[in-house]
């Protein structure tokens, strides 16, 4: 039988969530502020990236977890991964603009270009701008559902482009057990929902 929630349970399920999301940029101010990293900026960068990866991985798992499970009010979850996704990427990439370029525009642009993990990873983070912006149910009314759903559906090129990123950031170490891991998992998620509508078409054409 699917665990079935009310909505006041729903709601204390998601701030909860909300709480637990917050956490690792409670450890990143924390330990920034009491001097606990020796590196700050590695520990920001690194914990930052990480935890929108994680983020990202949940959004996407959302709607596989529903049509498995049967749970649906675990939609109600997804946007607030989403969010919290673009907010630990915008954390990422503020700690490159700042620490590493002390907000000298024209200085991070060319390290953009230079440098081929940076680049796709910046092309990742502006194509996270339009779907954090448009995450309201304001904007889903304005641009219309069905137009609404092909914006969102770039989370399945911003996927592809994070691993793609943390793939080349960890190969001058030659550390590739958690970019391999990463992308499994986006690999499977995005997997299921082309193993889906590849069946789904032949449903369509029945009916």
């Amino acid at each position: 039988m699917a665990l079935q929630l009310s909505n006041k349970q729903v709601g204390w399920v998601k701030a909860g969530v909300f709480v637990l999301s917050l956490l690792p940029f409670a450890r990143l101010v924390w330990g920034t502020a009491t001097g606990a990293f020796t590196d700050p900026l590695a520990e920001i960068t690194k914990i930052s990236g990480e935890w929108a990866l994680y983020f990202l991985c949940i959004t996407l798992a959302v709607t596989p977890l529903r049509r498995l499970t049967g749970w649906n009010w675990l939609v109600k979850l997804r946007r607030m991964a989403g969010l919290f996704t673009f907010f630990y990427a915008l954390v990422h990439f503020i700690a490159f603009l700042w620490f590493d370029h002390f907000f000298d525009v024209a200085a991070m642009l060319a390290d953009v270009v230079k440098r081929p993990f940076i680049l796709v990873g910046f092309i990742a983070f502006v194509l996270l701008i339009p779907l954090a912006a448009t995450s309201t149910n304001a904007m889903i009314r304005r641009l219309g559902g069905k137009r609404w759903q092909w914006l969102h559906r770039l989370i399945y090129v911003i996927g592809p482009l994070a691993i793609l990123h943390y793939w080349w950031m960890k190969e001058g170490k030659s550390d590739f057990a958690q970019p391999i891991l990463f992308g499994a998992i986006v690999a499977a998620l995005l997997g299921l929902r082309v193993f889906w509508h590849v069946r789904r078409k032949p449903q369509a054409a029945r009916a």
